[in-house]
């Protein structure tokens, strides 16, 4: 499969990290969402397609609602949702962007990127940094 559809540059405040400042006063998160489906020979029919406000609606919920240190357990997160909710999906790449990283030097951006396959074992299953698996 080669087709994708992007939603890029989604940008939400929140409050993910390691240290207390970050959960006291948050930061500006930015996320990608590559969805891989196969949608050549597509009717012009949104049931028949992955609808983007339910994507949206999800990973800003995803980044907004909860609350993790890693942006790489995020991402994770996020991943794992969209193959869940989306059936469509036979992928999903994910990049979660933390541009204001609380570190040392000047640094224009810190991301975590992570490609869930449904076919891979655990593909859209995975519980990641939280107790309950689908």
């Amino acid at each position: 499969m080669s087709s994708k559809v992007v939603l890029s540059g989604m940008e939400f405040h929140a409050y993910h990290g390691v240290y207390a400042e970050e959960a006291r006063f948050g930061a500006r998160f930015i996320v990608d969402a590559e969805l891989h489906w196969d949608f050549a020979g597509l009717s012009d029919e949104l049931d028949g397609a992955i609808n983007y406000e339910q994507v949206y609606a999800a990973v800003e919920q995803e980044v907004t609602a909860t609350r993790v240190q890693l942006i790489e357990v995020l991402a994770g997160n996020i991943a794992s949702r969209l193959l869940r909710e989306q059936a469509l999906l036979g992928a999903v790449t994910v990049r979660v962007h933390k541009p204001h990283a609380p570190l040392p030097g000047i640094v224009r951006d810190v991301c975590a990127e992570l490609t869930l396959n449904r076919t891979e074992p655990g593909g859209g299953r995975l519980g990641f940094g939280r107790n309950t698996v689908d």
